[in-house]
Protein backbone atom coordinates (compact mmCIF):
# COMPACT_ATOMS: atom_id res chain seq x y z
CA UNK A 1 0.00 0.00 0.00
CA UNK A 2 1.19 3.65 -0.95
CA UNK A 3 1.52 5.97 2.06
CA UNK A 4 0.34 10.05 0.99
CA UNK A 5 1.26 12.54 3.87
CA UNK A 6 -0.52 15.41 3.10
CA UNK A 7 -0.29 19.19 4.03
CA UNK A 8 2.77 19.12 6.03
CA UNK A 9 5.93 21.57 6.22
CA UNK A 10 8.89 19.60 4.49
CA UNK A 11 12.78 20.70 5.84
CA UNK A 12 15.50 18.56 4.61
CA UNK A 13 18.61 20.18 5.57
CA UNK A 14 20.78 18.03 3.16
CA UNK A 15 18.99 19.48 0.07
CA UNK A 16 17.72 23.04 1.73
CA UNK A 17 14.12 22.19 1.19
CA UNK A 18 11.18 24.14 3.27
CA UNK A 19 8.09 24.15 1.95
CA UNK A 20 4.50 22.72 1.87
CA UNK A 21 4.75 19.66 0.45
CA UNK A 22 2.83 16.20 -0.49
CA UNK A 23 4.87 13.55 0.04
CA UNK A 24 3.96 9.67 -1.78
CA UNK A 25 5.94 6.98 -0.52
CA UNK A 26 5.89 3.74 -2.64
CA UNK A 27 7.64 0.36 -1.82
CA UNK A 28 9.38 2.05 0.88
CA UNK A 29 10.97 4.60 -1.16
CA UNK A 30 10.13 8.35 -1.73
CA UNK A 31 7.82 8.37 -4.97
CA UNK A 32 7.12 12.24 -4.94
CA UNK A 33 7.78 15.21 -2.72
CA UNK A 34 5.11 18.48 -4.86
CA UNK A 35 2.06 20.21 -3.95
CA UNK A 36 -0.97 19.51 -4.56
CA UNK A 37 -0.46 15.56 -4.47
CA UNK A 38 -3.63 14.88 -3.03
CA UNK A 39 -5.53 13.14 -5.79
CA UNK A 40 -3.61 9.66 -5.28
CA UNK A 41 -5.84 9.14 -1.70
CA UNK A 42 -8.55 8.80 -4.43
CA UNK A 43 -7.08 6.05 -6.48
CA UNK A 44 -7.44 4.10 -3.66
CA UNK A 45 -4.82 1.49 -1.77
CA UNK A 46 -3.21 5.03 0.00
CA UNK A 47 -2.95 5.27 3.33
CA UNK A 48 -3.01 9.23 3.89
CA UNK A 49 -1.51 10.82 6.99
CA UNK A 50 -2.72 14.32 7.32
CA UNK A 51 0.16 16.42 8.87
CA UNK A 52 -1.20 19.68 8.32
CA UNK A 53 0.60 21.98 11.09
CA UNK A 54 3.20 18.98 11.62
CA UNK A 55 6.28 18.88 10.30
CA UNK A 56 7.60 16.27 7.96
CA UNK A 57 11.64 15.61 7.95
CA UNK A 58 14.00 12.83 7.83
CA UNK A 59 13.65 10.64 10.51
CA UNK A 60 16.39 11.40 13.28
CA UNK A 61 19.42 9.24 13.62
CA UNK A 62 21.37 9.09 16.97
CA UNK A 63 25.05 8.36 16.41
CA UNK A 64 25.78 7.69 20.06
CA UNK A 65 23.46 4.95 22.26
CA UNK A 66 23.63 2.41 24.47
CA UNK A 67 21.05 -0.86 24.01
CA UNK A 68 22.75 -2.78 26.57
CA UNK A 69 22.64 -5.77 24.36
CA UNK A 70 23.95 -8.74 24.91
CA UNK A 71 25.15 -8.90 28.68
CA UNK A 72 22.89 -6.39 30.36
CA UNK A 73 19.40 -7.07 29.19
CA UNK A 74 17.95 -6.05 32.45
CA UNK A 75 18.25 -2.50 31.63
CA UNK A 76 17.78 -2.51 27.80
CA UNK A 77 17.80 -4.71 24.55
CA UNK A 78 17.60 -4.16 21.13
CA UNK A 79 13.94 -4.28 21.00
CA UNK A 80 12.90 -2.03 24.03
CA UNK A 81 16.10 0.61 23.02
CA UNK A 82 15.01 0.53 18.81
CA UNK A 83 11.44 0.93 19.95
CA UNK A 84 12.36 4.15 22.61
CA UNK A 85 14.06 5.11 19.14
CA UNK A 86 10.87 5.24 16.95
CA UNK A 87 9.40 6.60 20.18
CA UNK A 88 11.98 9.58 19.82
CA UNK A 89 11.46 9.68 15.91
CA UNK A 90 14.73 7.97 15.67
CA UNK A 91 14.87 5.92 12.19
CA UNK A 92 18.77 4.86 12.67
CA UNK A 93 20.61 4.30 15.37
CA UNK A 94 24.62 3.68 16.24
CA UNK A 95 24.98 1.46 19.04
CA UNK A 96 28.25 1.94 21.37
CA UNK A 97 30.15 -1.29 22.51
CA UNK A 98 30.70 -1.73 26.02
CA UNK A 99 28.24 -4.63 26.11
CA UNK A 100 29.11 -8.40 27.72
CA UNK A 101 31.04 -8.98 25.11
CA UNK A 102 32.12 -6.36 24.28
CA UNK A 103 31.97 -5.51 20.08
CA UNK A 104 35.23 -6.68 19.64
CA UNK A 105 34.88 -9.70 17.21
CA UNK A 106 32.74 -10.11 14.21
CA UNK A 107 30.91 -13.00 15.30
CA UNK A 108 29.62 -10.00 18.27
CA UNK A 109 29.10 -7.58 15.60
CA UNK A 110 27.16 -9.92 13.28
CA UNK A 111 25.07 -11.13 16.25
CA UNK A 112 24.31 -7.74 16.93
CA UNK A 113 23.28 -7.05 13.35
CA UNK A 114 21.15 -10.70 13.19
CA UNK A 115 19.12 -9.76 16.18
CA UNK A 116 18.40 -6.01 14.87
CA UNK A 117 17.31 -7.54 12.03
CA UNK A 118 14.59 -9.56 14.04
CA UNK A 119 13.66 -7.41 16.15
CA UNK A 120 14.32 -4.16 15.60
CA UNK A 121 11.42 -0.96 15.46
CA UNK A 122 14.05 0.82 13.45
CA UNK A 123 17.80 0.94 11.54
CA UNK A 124 20.59 -0.40 14.48
CA UNK A 125 24.36 0.36 13.27
CA UNK A 126 26.78 -1.74 15.56
CA UNK A 127 30.32 0.81 16.76
CA UNK A 128 32.79 -1.26 17.19
CA UNK A 129 35.45 -1.18 19.80
CA UNK A 130 38.71 0.17 20.04
CA UNK A 131 40.85 -2.29 21.39
CA UNK A 132 39.80 -5.95 22.70
CA UNK A 133 37.90 -5.94 25.21
CA UNK A 134 38.01 -1.91 25.84
CA UNK A 135 41.22 -2.67 28.15
CA UNK A 136 43.06 0.05 25.68
CA UNK A 137 46.16 -2.78 25.14
CA UNK A 138 45.27 -4.12 21.89
CA UNK A 139 43.78 -2.73 18.89
CA UNK A 140 40.55 -5.05 18.07
CA UNK A 141 40.32 -6.32 14.42
CA UNK A 142 39.45 -3.18 12.36
CA UNK A 143 39.30 -4.37 8.96
CA UNK A 144 37.17 -7.40 10.17
CA UNK A 145 34.59 -5.54 11.93
CA UNK A 146 34.58 -2.50 9.51
CA UNK A 147 33.63 -5.15 6.92
CA UNK A 148 31.25 -7.15 8.95
CA UNK A 149 28.95 -3.96 9.52
CA UNK A 150 31.20 -1.38 11.85
CA UNK A 151 30.08 2.33 11.15
CA UNK A 152 32.87 3.37 13.49
CA UNK A 153 34.97 2.83 16.30
CA UNK A 154 35.07 3.43 20.00
CA UNK A 155 35.81 2.39 23.45
CA UNK A 156 32.95 4.47 24.88
CA UNK A 157 33.03 4.45 28.60
CA UNK A 158 36.31 4.17 28.58
CA UNK A 159 39.05 6.54 27.22
CA UNK A 160 42.26 4.81 25.44
CA UNK A 161 45.16 5.98 27.82
CA UNK A 162 47.81 5.03 25.44
CA UNK A 163 48.75 7.86 23.18
CA UNK A 164 50.39 5.49 20.42
CA UNK A 165 47.39 2.88 20.57
CA UNK A 166 44.98 5.73 19.88
CA UNK A 167 47.18 7.29 17.23
CA UNK A 168 47.28 3.57 15.64
CA UNK A 169 43.69 3.54 15.52
CA UNK A 170 42.12 6.66 14.45
CA UNK A 171 45.05 6.13 11.30
CA UNK A 172 44.23 2.99 10.60
CA UNK A 173 40.20 3.56 11.16
CA UNK A 174 41.10 6.62 8.43
CA UNK A 175 42.36 4.08 6.21
CA UNK A 176 39.28 2.33 6.23
CA UNK A 177 36.81 4.99 5.96
CA UNK A 178 35.55 5.54 9.15
CA UNK A 179 35.98 7.43 12.63
CA UNK A 180 37.35 6.81 15.77
CA UNK A 181 34.47 7.89 18.53
CA UNK A 182 36.84 9.44 21.70
CA UNK A 183 35.36 9.10 25.71
CA UNK A 184 37.83 11.95 26.33
CA UNK A 185 38.37 11.59 30.01
CA UNK A 186 42.02 11.32 31.57
CA UNK A 187 41.81 8.82 34.43
CA UNK A 188 44.99 10.50 36.26
CA UNK A 189 42.76 13.66 36.72
CA UNK A 190 39.47 11.84 37.48
CA UNK A 191 40.17 10.76 41.01
CA UNK A 192 36.79 8.52 41.68
CA UNK A 193 34.73 11.96 41.19
CA UNK A 194 30.91 11.44 40.89
CA UNK A 195 29.90 15.03 39.72
CA UNK A 196 31.30 18.18 38.28
CA UNK A 197 34.36 19.55 40.52
CA UNK A 198 32.51 22.77 41.80
CA UNK A 199 29.85 24.22 43.37
CA UNK A 200 27.63 21.07 43.95
CA UNK A 201 30.38 18.83 44.90
CA UNK A 202 31.69 21.30 47.63
CA UNK A 203 27.86 21.21 49.42
CA UNK A 204 26.76 17.35 48.76
CA UNK A 205 31.02 17.17 49.71
CA UNK A 206 31.74 14.34 47.27
CA UNK A 207 34.68 14.19 45.36
CA UNK A 208 33.92 16.30 42.01
CA UNK A 209 35.24 15.70 38.05
CA UNK A 210 37.53 18.68 36.88
CA UNK A 211 36.71 19.72 33.71
CA UNK A 212 40.28 19.67 32.99
CA UNK A 213 39.85 16.04 32.73
CA UNK A 214 38.05 16.31 29.32
CA UNK A 215 39.69 18.75 28.40
CA UNK A 216 43.01 17.39 28.03
CA UNK A 217 42.01 14.56 26.15
CA UNK A 218 39.96 16.77 23.86
CA UNK A 219 43.63 18.59 23.17
CA UNK A 220 45.33 14.90 22.31
CA UNK A 221 42.56 14.22 20.03
CA UNK A 222 42.78 17.09 17.92
CA UNK A 223 46.47 16.80 17.87
CA UNK A 224 46.34 13.68 16.93
CA UNK A 225 43.75 14.56 14.11
CA UNK A 226 46.13 17.78 12.47
CA UNK A 227 49.01 15.54 12.57
CA UNK A 228 48.18 12.97 11.25
CA UNK A 229 45.12 14.13 8.61
CA UNK A 230 43.30 11.01 9.98
CA UNK A 231 38.96 11.91 11.16
CA UNK A 232 38.85 11.99 15.27
CA UNK A 233 35.20 12.74 16.44
CA UNK A 234 35.11 13.83 20.19
CA UNK A 235 31.94 12.65 22.43
CA UNK A 236 29.44 14.32 24.50
CA UNK A 237 31.52 17.24 24.74
CA UNK A 238 30.45 19.43 28.00
CA UNK A 239 33.23 22.17 28.73
CA UNK A 240 34.10 25.50 27.73
CA UNK A 241 37.44 24.89 26.84
CA UNK A 242 36.64 21.54 25.29
CA UNK A 243 34.69 23.57 22.66
CA UNK A 244 37.85 26.34 22.55
CA UNK A 245 39.92 23.65 21.58
CA UNK A 246 37.85 22.02 19.00
CA UNK A 247 36.89 25.69 17.29
CA UNK A 248 40.80 26.51 17.32
CA UNK A 249 41.90 22.95 15.64
CA UNK A 250 39.09 23.48 13.11
CA UNK A 251 40.42 26.34 11.85
CA UNK A 252 44.27 25.16 11.94
CA UNK A 253 42.69 22.38 9.43
CA UNK A 254 42.08 19.49 11.63
CA UNK A 255 39.57 16.65 10.46
CA UNK A 256 37.94 16.96 13.64
CA UNK A 257 34.29 16.63 14.37
CA UNK A 258 32.29 16.82 18.18
CA UNK A 259 28.61 15.86 19.57
CA UNK A 260 26.37 16.99 22.78
CA UNK A 261 23.74 16.08 24.13
CA UNK A 262 20.37 17.66 24.97
CA UNK A 263 21.28 17.59 29.08
CA UNK A 264 24.25 19.67 28.55
CA UNK A 265 21.74 22.51 26.47
CA UNK A 266 19.41 22.65 29.43
CA UNK A 267 20.79 21.45 32.75
CA UNK A 268 24.12 22.58 34.79
CA UNK A 269 25.26 21.00 38.00
CA UNK A 270 22.70 22.83 40.15
CA UNK A 271 20.44 19.47 39.02
CA UNK A 272 22.41 17.21 41.14
CA UNK A 273 20.92 18.62 44.43
CA UNK A 274 19.30 16.46 46.70
CA UNK A 275 21.70 13.89 46.32
CA UNK A 276 19.93 13.40 42.50
CA UNK A 277 20.72 10.12 40.74
CA UNK A 278 18.95 10.86 37.82
CA UNK A 279 21.45 13.73 37.15
CA UNK A 280 24.62 11.74 37.53
CA UNK A 281 26.19 10.86 34.13
CA UNK A 282 29.59 11.04 32.69
CA UNK A 283 30.73 13.59 31.50
CA UNK A 284 28.81 14.92 34.42
CA UNK A 285 26.62 18.44 34.26
CA UNK A 286 28.46 21.51 34.27
CA UNK A 287 28.50 24.78 35.35
CA UNK A 288 26.06 27.55 33.89
CA UNK A 289 28.70 29.33 32.00
CA UNK A 290 29.65 25.69 30.00
CA UNK A 291 25.53 25.58 29.27
CA UNK A 292 26.57 28.77 27.62
CA UNK A 293 29.88 27.77 25.77
CA UNK A 294 27.90 24.50 23.87
CA UNK A 295 24.99 26.48 23.38
CA UNK A 296 27.23 28.75 21.21
CA UNK A 297 29.33 25.88 19.52
CA UNK A 298 26.13 24.22 18.44
CA UNK A 299 25.28 27.68 16.91
CA UNK A 300 28.50 28.25 15.53
CA UNK A 301 28.95 25.10 13.79
CA UNK A 302 31.70 24.62 16.02
CA UNK A 303 29.87 21.61 17.64
CA UNK A 304 28.32 19.09 14.49
CA UNK A 305 25.94 16.76 15.92
CA UNK A 306 23.41 16.32 18.89
CA UNK A 307 23.26 12.87 20.09
CA UNK A 308 21.59 11.22 22.85
CA UNK A 309 24.42 9.13 24.77
CA UNK A 310 20.93 7.25 25.63
CA UNK A 311 22.23 5.38 29.17
CA UNK A 312 19.10 2.88 30.21
CA UNK A 313 20.00 1.31 34.00
CA UNK A 314 17.18 -0.01 36.20
CA UNK A 315 15.40 1.49 38.87
CA UNK A 316 17.52 -0.41 41.99
CA UNK A 317 20.69 0.90 40.66
CA UNK A 318 19.37 4.61 40.35
CA UNK A 319 18.25 4.20 43.72
CA UNK A 320 22.05 3.47 45.19
CA UNK A 321 23.73 6.03 47.10
CA UNK A 322 24.79 8.82 44.74
CA UNK A 323 28.77 7.30 45.33
CA UNK A 324 27.47 3.86 44.18
CA UNK A 325 24.92 4.51 41.63
CA UNK A 326 26.21 4.44 37.81
CA UNK A 327 26.70 7.22 35.49
CA UNK A 328 24.01 7.46 32.72
CA UNK A 329 20.54 8.91 31.46
CA UNK A 330 18.26 7.57 28.64
CA UNK A 331 17.38 9.76 26.62
CA UNK A 332 16.44 8.63 23.10
CA UNK A 333 12.27 9.88 23.36
CA UNK A 334 13.08 12.96 24.99
CA UNK A 335 16.12 14.32 22.37
CA UNK A 336 13.88 15.96 19.92
CA UNK A 337 11.57 17.90 22.57
CA UNK A 338 14.71 19.22 24.79
CA UNK A 339 16.57 20.23 21.55
CA UNK A 340 14.05 22.22 20.12
CA UNK A 341 13.32 23.40 23.32
CA UNK A 342 16.66 24.61 24.37
CA UNK A 343 17.61 26.00 21.02
CA UNK A 344 14.34 26.36 18.91
CA UNK A 345 11.64 27.63 21.19
CA UNK A 346 14.61 30.18 23.03
CA UNK A 347 14.82 32.02 19.79
CA UNK A 348 18.68 31.10 19.11
CA UNK A 349 18.22 28.86 16.14
CA UNK A 350 15.59 27.54 13.30
CA UNK A 351 14.20 24.42 13.09
CA UNK A 352 16.62 24.00 9.80
CA UNK A 353 19.72 24.02 11.60
CA UNK A 354 18.59 22.30 14.80
CA UNK A 355 17.44 19.45 12.38
CA UNK A 356 20.72 18.95 10.68
CA UNK A 357 22.24 18.74 14.09
CA UNK A 358 20.01 15.22 14.15
CA UNK A 359 19.88 14.06 10.86
CA UNK A 360 22.48 15.24 8.25
CA UNK A 361 25.13 15.39 10.40
CA UNK A 362 25.29 12.62 12.24
CA UNK A 363 24.54 10.52 9.13
CA UNK A 364 27.78 12.41 7.06
CA UNK A 365 30.13 11.93 10.33
CA UNK A 366 28.96 8.09 10.57
CA UNK A 367 28.99 7.63 6.71
CA UNK A 368 26.07 5.88 6.51
CA UNK A 369 23.24 6.83 3.63
CA UNK A 370 20.39 8.45 6.24
CA UNK A 371 19.40 11.33 7.14
CA UNK A 372 18.10 12.83 3.67
CA UNK A 373 14.64 12.88 2.30
CA UNK A 374 14.18 12.75 -1.14
CA UNK A 375 12.92 11.24 -3.87
CA UNK A 376 14.00 7.71 -4.53
CA UNK A 377 15.64 7.09 -1.23
CA UNK A 378 14.35 5.49 1.47
CA UNK A 379 11.28 6.45 3.25
CA UNK A 380 12.72 6.91 6.50
CA UNK A 381 10.42 9.86 8.04
CA UNK A 382 9.52 11.83 11.74
CA UNK A 383 6.26 14.07 11.77
CA UNK A 384 6.48 15.81 14.83
CA UNK A 385 4.69 18.75 16.02
CA UNK A 386 6.77 21.56 17.39
CA UNK A 387 4.71 23.05 19.51
CA UNK A 388 2.65 20.11 21.64
CA UNK A 389 4.44 20.46 24.91
CA UNK A 390 4.54 17.82 27.49
CA UNK A 391 5.46 17.64 31.05
CA UNK A 392 8.54 14.21 31.12
CA UNK A 393 6.84 11.66 34.21
CA UNK A 394 8.64 8.23 34.28
CA UNK A 395 5.34 6.16 33.10
CA UNK A 396 5.97 7.47 29.58
CA UNK A 397 8.52 5.61 28.37
CA UNK A 398 8.90 2.83 25.97
CA UNK A 399 12.31 2.46 27.07
CA UNK A 400 13.11 -0.94 29.27
CA UNK A 401 14.59 1.95 32.20
CA UNK A 402 13.16 5.43 32.73
CA UNK A 403 16.29 7.01 34.32
CA UNK A 404 15.74 10.54 32.36
CA UNK A 405 16.92 13.88 34.19
CA UNK A 406 14.37 15.07 32.46
CA UNK A 407 11.22 13.91 34.63
CA UNK A 408 9.32 16.68 35.81
CA UNK A 409 10.35 19.42 33.03
CA UNK A 410 8.18 20.97 30.33
CA UNK A 411 9.66 19.78 26.78
CA UNK A 412 8.31 20.97 23.78
CA UNK A 413 8.22 18.90 20.52
CA UNK A 414 6.17 16.01 20.15
CA UNK A 415 6.53 12.88 17.67
CA UNK A 416 3.49 12.13 15.95
CA UNK A 417 4.45 9.25 13.19
CA UNK A 418 7.96 7.79 13.05
CA UNK A 419 8.11 5.67 9.71
CA UNK A 420 11.12 3.11 7.97
CA UNK A 421 11.25 1.98 4.66
CA UNK A 422 7.67 3.31 4.71
CA UNK A 423 6.21 1.35 7.29
CA UNK A 424 4.53 3.14 10.23
CA UNK A 425 6.63 1.99 13.84
CA UNK A 426 4.88 4.86 15.66
CA UNK A 427 1.29 6.44 15.62
CA UNK A 428 0.37 8.96 17.92
CA UNK A 429 2.02 7.27 21.05
CA UNK A 430 2.10 4.02 19.87
CA UNK A 431 4.74 1.47 18.88
CA UNK A 432 3.42 -0.26 15.47
CA UNK A 433 4.59 -4.06 14.77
Amino acid sequence: MKTLILRGRVIDPASGVDARLDVLIENGKIAEMAPNLSGYAARGAVRVIDAQGLIVAPGLVDMHCHLRDPGFTYKEDIQTGSAAAAAGGFTSIACMPNTMPVIDSEETLRSVLDKAAAQAYVRVYPIAAVSMGQRGETLSPFEQLKKAGAVAFSDDGRPVMDESLMKSAVCLAHSLGAAVISHCEDFSLFQGGALNEGEMARVLRLPGIPAAAEEKMVEREARLSLETGASVHIAHVSTVRSVEIVRAYKKRGAHITCETCPHYMLLNERSTQGYNTLAKMNPPLRTRADVEAILSGLLDGTIDAVATDHAPHSREEKQLPFMEAPNGVIGLETALGATLTALVHSGKASLMDVLRLLTQAPADILKIDRGRLSQGLDADVVIFDPDESSVISADMFHSKSANSCFIGMRLTGMVKYTLVGGRIVFENGTLKD
